[in-house]
This record gives structure tokens, sequence and C-alpha cells, in this order.
């Protein structure tokens, strides 16, 4: 379009603003792995592009000249929509502010409204780097020249706030080479490597089997000299002081050289360094008291300073710790050798990988210089080396390196006794001594402290000599050979039968003798207990199953829903079942057709693990074609007779598994085939939920969990024991196909929400024994009326249809407007409109069936909840007669 002027465009800077953002954190539509979605609203901008507005791109380019190098997944010039522009810049300052930024894609635009997604190394700065980007996007449009300095230097403060630590990121990249799943709480800092009851808890280095008891000794460092004394250990002679007058009582008792030290502190944080005056334990005082109200005064050892970690009483690893320091060239002042050094990549302040801190140019170090008469301006004579600090912590700039290798038997064993004497799993110790070759009694060398949760990328990345895998015999203790790093996990999608067959999976893994934990969309259950009452199919549902400690399988029921608005709650899973994909749902959430929606759908058989199994439905080309997608196993069940279904044919003839119904003369039964061999469970009759064959929708529920259970290890014999033991009830199915008998009929309870489950209700209703078929039907209204209309009109078999409407359920219409809709659709097909009744209001519909039934009557009855169902009972049939045991069950 034609060029506006910069000045119309400026006035209209402020219709571009984000409207809403929220994170998916796990895979999703978009990307297997957390992305932040934003909305973008252009308003009157709608009609142009950052391309069509003199100068915009100018002064983008110069303010973010990095920008035009990012890569963003959508096929047109960088600046060719608003969005296109938001997606670089937010990577471009996600990247400036330290982090890695590989991911951008704009995917949809309706209405003036775009929807983009970002990746992200934290969640955090993700989302403030796209409330950046918009402001940078309206300077420009006002003709401003955006500085993003201070905006960069906030965003890299975010990223480093929230980012785990050194010795963190070590741990977890260490569990994720391993394979082991590792979910992170950034709130708090403990992560939880594995799942279920295989996880194990983490901070830093400090595990969940750490003792408190230890750690207080260890964080006391007076109590710790006493611990290490009594199991014989050498250490320096000194106490502990409140007062100043104290510490110089004390130093002249000692003798000097001593030194100040808080009671509790790390990091180095208030040591003094070597003392030989009274000045200068009035000096150091006010150093130390800062960090404790206790200081400890304890006489100087000489020595190297060394750093030994034992993990789980064994010694791993060892290396001499060298104070900051810098090396004179005759030139140049301590002040720019410092400045050197600390442009090393290395010793990036700003990036928790570097294994070195920079050198301190603080007061801290301008006073510890002082002390030998020099400044950060003295210049070093040629080869001098000029110390920064007294002490030896990496965090204050120190170097490592490694020892492992000389450390002295003896030495080690006495090292591996301090640890056992402290009592910690995994123990940091500070040994001072001339030599760590030589055996510390023949030295003099001292055992200064044992620290609990060490750092350990001083082991894993020295200055110095050979790296130690550390965070590996961290982690070959918390899972020694042979224990399980995860538990199985199943994954159920599709548009209809989820529930049933996440039930039924877990049904099947009970009779193992496992602790299943299951997700449906009535809550979240471990075993047969009700942890949490909801509609429960999203991450966080996922999280709490996945988190219980006392879970050895997770069923996760799977929907829609939250894969759009959140994300998966887990990164992988075992197995992968797609039941089927029919229309629901569309027109919500950007999904308007049945491709779209096997889209969504496609993405649990996308993260099945390369070792797990996607099973597919074979009936239905749009889940069949999902095996392309999965990087796991194929597995397809099938209700088509033996021969209809190539795929399925070709399956068998790789060698592949299928589970499938197949003829025994008047009798179908279920079997899983694999390659030649098969495996009878049952015959479709004696299957408790088939309702003696007459429920046909559940043979494919009944498939897709046996095909799963198969795929995961479970013996036929434990297979066909649990179909037959699992009866629909309100115990095992409670709202899906429930069998209420009363004395004027049979009702039948289920939660059909869509064309594809009504049929198969319908269907199932037509195949029972009956004087008088009554439907009661209500979808909610968030579906399109052409949706309500195609479900009013397959009511078009029964002899009576009641539409009615929940007030909770009417999603936006008005009242009566639903129920109107529905009638519209059965009326059209010619159905007697003196057989349709219409309410507003549930219970009313309940009691108008009530009044229509006989005895011989079979009602179908949708709700989704116990309440309407209690107006049946004053009609039920006591338990125990033969009415009553017809199908089984009871209300």
């Amino acid at each position: 379009m034609t060029s506006e002027s910069p000045a119309t465009v400026a006035d209209r800077a402020d219709d571009l603003r984000i409207v809403h953002v929220r994170t998916l954190g796990g895979p999703n539509l978009w990307r297997l792995a957390p992305v932040v979605l934003a909305e973008l609203h252009v308003g009157s901008l709608a009609e142009s592009a950052p391309d069509d507005v003199p100068g915009f791109n100018d002064r983008l380019l110069a303010a973010l000249p990095g920008s035009s190098d990012v890569k963003v997944e959508r096929p047109s010039q960088w600046t060719a929509s608003w969005a296109d522009a938001l997606v670089r810049v937010a990577l471009e300052l996600q990247r400036l502010a330290g982090a890695p930024a590989t991911f951008g894609r704009v995917v949809s635009h309706a209405q003036g409204l775009w929807t983009v997604v970002v990746g992200f190394d934290e969640e955090a700065l993700a989302t403030e780097a796209l409330y950046v980007s918009v402001s940078v996007l309206r300077a420009c449009l006002r003709g401003e020249d955006p500085r993003v300095a201070p905006d960069v230097a906030e965003l890299a403060r975010i990223y480093r706030r929230g980012r785990p630590g050194p010795t963190s990121l070590v741990m977890l990249e260490a569990a994720r080479q391993r394979g082991i799943p590792v979910r992170r709480n950034p709130d708090d800092g403990v992560v939880q490597l594995g799942l279920g009851a295989a996880q194990r808890r983490l901070h830093a280095t400090m595990t969940d089997a750490t003792s408190l008891i230890a750690t207080e000794i260890a964080s006391d460092k007076h109590r710790t000299k006493r611990v290490l004394k009594r199991a014989g250990l050498r250490i320096p002679e000194g106490d502990t002081a409140r007062t100043l007058d104290g510490a110089l009582e004390m130093a002249e008792d000692i003798g000097f050289p001593i030194l100040l030290k808080p009671l509790s502190a790390n990091n180095g944080r208030g040591i003094s360094g070597r003392i030989d005056t009274p000045e200068g334990v009035r000096a150091a005082w006010p150093l130390a008291a800062a960090e404790h109200q206790v200081v400890v005064v304890e006489r100087f050892a000489e020595g190297n300073d060394h750093r030994v970690v034992v993990v789980n009483r064994r010694v791993v690893a060892c290396v001499e710790r060298v104070p900051a320091h810098v090396v004179g060239d005759g030139r140049r002042s301590v002040r720019a050798l410092a400045e050197e050094i600390n442009r090393d990549p290395k010793r990036n302040k700003a990036d928790p990988r570097s294994p070195l801190a920079p050198l301190p140019l603080d007061a801290l170090t301008s006073a510890h210089l002082a002390r030998a008469g020099r400044t950060l301006d003295t210049v070093p004579d040629d080869g001098e080396i000029v110390f920064l600090r007294a002490t030896a912590n990496i965090s204050t700039g120190g170097t490592a390196i490694d020892r492992t290798d000389v450390i002295h038997p003896r030495n080690r064993a006495l090292c591996e006794l301090a640890a056992g004497a402290v009592g910690l799993d995994v123990a940091g110790l500070d040994v001072l001594t001339p030599d760590i070759a030589v055996p510390f009694d023949e030295n003099g060398a001292v055992v200064i402290e044992v620290n609990a949760s060490p750092g350990i990328r001083m082991h894993t990345d020295p200055d110095a000599g050979v790296p130690r895998d550390v965070p590996g015999a961290i982690l070959d203790m918390l899972f020694p050979t042979g224990a399980p790093t995860t538990i199985p996990v199943l994954a159920v999608t599709g548009t209809n039968g989820k529930t049933t067959t996440t039930r039924l999976l877990a049904h099947l893994f009970r009779t193992t003798g496992k602790r299943v934990g299951f997700t449906t969309t009535d809550g979240v259950y471990f075993q047969q207990h009700l942890l949490l009452e909801g509609d429960l199919t999203g991450p966080f549902a996922a999280s709490i199953v996945l988190s219980h400690p006392d879970v050895d399988v997770a069923v996760l029921e799977t929907a829609r829903g939250g894969i759009l608005r959140a994300g998966l709650g887990f990164d992988a899973c075992d197995v992968g079942v797609v039941l089927n994909v029919s229309a629901d749902h569309l027109g919500l959430d950007g999904i308007d057709t049945l491709e779209q929606l096997a889209e969504v759908k496609g993405v649990i058989p996308a993260v099945v693990k390369p070792g797990g199994h996607a099973v597919l439905n074979a009936d239905d080309p749009r889940v069949l074609a999902m095996r392309a997608r999965t990087p796991g196993t194929v597995v397809l069940f099938s209700t088509a007779p033996p021969g209809e279904n190539g795929d399925v044919e070709a399956q068998l003839a790789r060698g592949g598994i299928v589970a499938r119904v197949e003829h025994d003369g008047n009798d179908e039964r279920i079997v899983i085939r694999e390659g030649a061999r098969c495996a009878a469970l049952a015959t479709v009759r004696e299957l408790p939920l088939t309702f003696g064959g007459a429920a046909r929708f559940q043979i494919q529920n009944l498939l897709a969990a046996s095909a799963a259970a198969y795929a995961q290890g479970m013996p036929v014999e434990r297979i066909r024991e649990g179909l037959l033991g699992f009866v629909p009830s309100a115990e095992h199915t409670p709202g899906r196909l429930n069998v209420i008998e009363t004395t004027r009929g049979r009702v039948i309870v289920d939660y059909a929400h869509n064309a594809a489950a009504v049929a198969g209700l319908l269907d199932f209703v037509g195949r029972l024994p009956a004087e008088r078929r009554i439907a009661v039907i209500s979808v909610p209204g968030d579906r399109r009326d052409e949706d309500l209309r195609e479900v009013g009109a397959l009511a078009a078999g029964m002899d009576y249809v009641i539409f009615k409407e929940h007030e909770h359920y009417r999603r936006g219409r008005a009242p009566g407007e639903g129920a109107r809709v529905l009638a519209e659709g059965l009326l059209a097909t010619g159905f007697a409109p003196d057989r349709v009744a219409t309410f507003r209001e549930e219970s009313d519909a309940v009691a108008h069936a009530i009044g229509l039934m006989c005895p011989g009557s079979v009602v179908a009855l949708i709700v989704d909840g116990p309440e309407v169902v209690e107006q049946f009972h004053p009609y039920l049939v006591p338990p125990g007669t033969a009415d009553a045991r017809r199908q089984g069950v009871t209300a």
C-alpha cells in the first residue's frame, strides 16, 4: 500500500499493544517445548505494515542491529507485519540479555489481532521482552530513536534472577543427559528429578536425603570444629566471640596470627584473612560481625587452600583454590590487569554457565591491597603476583586447579571420615595443607570447614587439570544402578472416549498391583481416591500426578483445551493414545477445522519417547496420519473386519502390533496380534463395558486400552482379567454410560457432548429392547449453531426427545436459545413437533422425562453431574432384585 506520513502513523502508535500473554509450559501445538503466547492488538494500524512507514526500519535496525539476523518462522520479510517485527525484536532482546533465543513464530491473524509465540530459556524474561518490544516498536512509529541499553540491562537482571545457580545448572544438565526427567520450580529452587515414585529432589547439591542435623552442624563453623576434633581430625585452635573486646582477648590468648570469620556464612563473606595485630582485629571485626552476630576467632593456618568433595562417603574430586590475583607485566596497573582478565568469557557474570567469577575491583579489594601498601593503581613488577583477596573462593574470582589424582590415600580416608562425622551425604571440605599429596599428619594440615551443598562448577570446569564428574557421582547416589528414574506415563487424547479409556487403563494397571495416578474430566485420582474434583485434563492436573511420591504409573487424559491454553504437563510419554478426531469445539481458540483439531491431538504422538509406543486408530484417516509425527513405535487398533483395512494388514505384515475385532463363529472377539502371534482377550458380548455388545462405541475404547497396556508390557492374562472386571458404574465410570434401573424403566446416564458421542449413545439406546425410547439432550452453548442442529437431527430415531439447558453451560447464549437451536435440527428431519419439548432448566426436563416413562422405557439422559440423577431416587428398583441386576449395576 502507499506509504503513510510519519506524522499520521505517530498519532496512532498507541494502538499497538499487547492485550494478552500466557505461558504454555510444555509441548504445544506450535513447538514441542515451552513458549510464551502473546496477542498483539494493532487497531487502526491493521491496514499498515512496518515497511509502509518511512524511516521505521532504519530506526529499528539502528536500535537493534542484530535483529535482522534473527530467524522467524514466517516466509516473509521480517518487517512485513507488526507481528513479525514484534517477534524479531523480542528474540533479539532475549539474546542481548544473555539468553538463547531460537524460536519465534507468528501463528494467526484475525480482525486486527495477531497471535505470536516466542520460545524461552526463562519465562519471566520472554514475557517482559515482549512488552519491551512493543514499546520499542511504538517509539519507532513516533519517529523516535529507541535507546534499549537500559531495557537490556533490566532484562539481563530478570534473566539472572530466574536462572538456576551455576551448581544447579550443572546438575540439571547432567540429569537431562542421562534421560532423567527434570521438573523445576523456579520459585524455591527445588528440582524434582524423576517422576512419581521414582522421583528424588535436589536443591543445588543438597538432596532429599541430606540430614537436617548434619546441615545444622555444617552451618555452625564452631560446632563443626568440635565434631571434627572428636573424630580425631586436626582443626585450627580457636573459639567464638560476640563482642570486639571478646575477640581481642581471644586473639591474645590464642596468639597471632589469627583470622576472623562469621559463625555462619558462605562464599567467603566476612572472612578476614591473616591478622597479625590487635589493630587488624579491630579493622576486620565489622566485616565479620555484619554477616553473623557470633564470630569465630581461630589460629591462622598456613597452607594452600583445597576443596575436597565427598559424595556418599567417597572422595570424588579435589581442587587447589588460588585466590583472585593478577600477574604484573611492569607496565599496567592492578586495575588494568584485572580488567583484561575479566574480559575472558569464562568470567562472564551474566552467564550462570561461566565457570569463573570476575576478579573483584571493589572496596574489599582496595582494603586488602592497602594492607600490603598497594592500590588498584599500583603497577606491579614483571612476574609479580598480586592477590586481590585473602580467601580463595571461586565466587570472588579465585581459580581452581584439579588435584584429584594426587591426593594421598590417607588424606582421602580422613576427608571421608570428616564428612561421615558431620553426617553429610554430599560435603565440601576446606583443607589447608602445603601439599595435598603428603599425609595431613606429616605437614600440619587442618580441616577448616565442612560445607553442605558445596558448589561443584570448579570441579566440572577447573581452570587447570582434569574435569571431574561430580554431578554423575551425586546422580549415582540418588539413582543407584538398576534404580528407576521415571515411571510409565500414558497419555490419552481424542474427541470421544478419553475418560472411559483413561479409567480403563488405570483399572488395568491396578489389577497388576501398581499404584496408579490418573487425570480425567471429573478430577485427579490416586488409585480410586479422588484427590481434586473438577475438569482436570491439563498440565496442572498432570503435575499433581507426576509429582505424587507414591504413583507407579501415570495415566493422563489430555484434552484439546489444555494443549492449546497451557501446553502439556509433561515433556514425553511412554504411550500416547489417540482415539479419534471428530467435530467438537470447532470455532474456539482458533481451531476451525478438523484438520486443525487433528494437529492439536497430534501433539501426543509427537511427544512419545523413541522407545515408546503411539497407539492410533487405524480407521480414522486423520489419526492414522499421525504416525508420521511420532518417534515411537506405531501400534494400531481397528474395528474393521480383517482384510478391510489395508494399513492394518500392512502393519501385521511388518510384524507390528494390532488390536482388532475378529469373528469366531457367531461371536466377535477382541484380539491382539503381533505379526503371526495372536492373543484372544475376550468376546465382545462378555465384556461388561459393551452391555452385551449393544454399546458398539465402547469397542474402540476397549481396543485402545488393550493395545496400550500390551505395548507397555502388561501380560495378556492380566489384560483379560482387567477387561472382564471393569463394570460401567458410578464407581468405575462416573457419568459415563451409567445405568439406573427404576420402576418406570431404565435410564442411561452419559456425558455425550458432541455429535459423534451423541450418535454412539443413541445407537446404543436403539439396540436395547424398549417399549418407549426417550432422549434428554443438551450440548454446551459454545458450539456452533450448525453443530447443535446436527446433534438435534441425530435424535430422529427416538420416540420422544427433550432438549434442555444448564445455566453453567449456556456459555454466552441467551436462556432458551441452545435448546431451540437443537430442536430446529430435529424438526428439520420431519420429526413430529408434538414429540419434542424444550426446557431452560435441567430439572424441569428430567421431571418431564419421568412423566413420559412407563415400564419398559429406556431414557438416554445426557448430564454432567449427579444432581439430576437424584430425581430418579423415588423410583429406584431395590438393589439385589432381578431388575436391578440386569446390567450388573445400580444407581
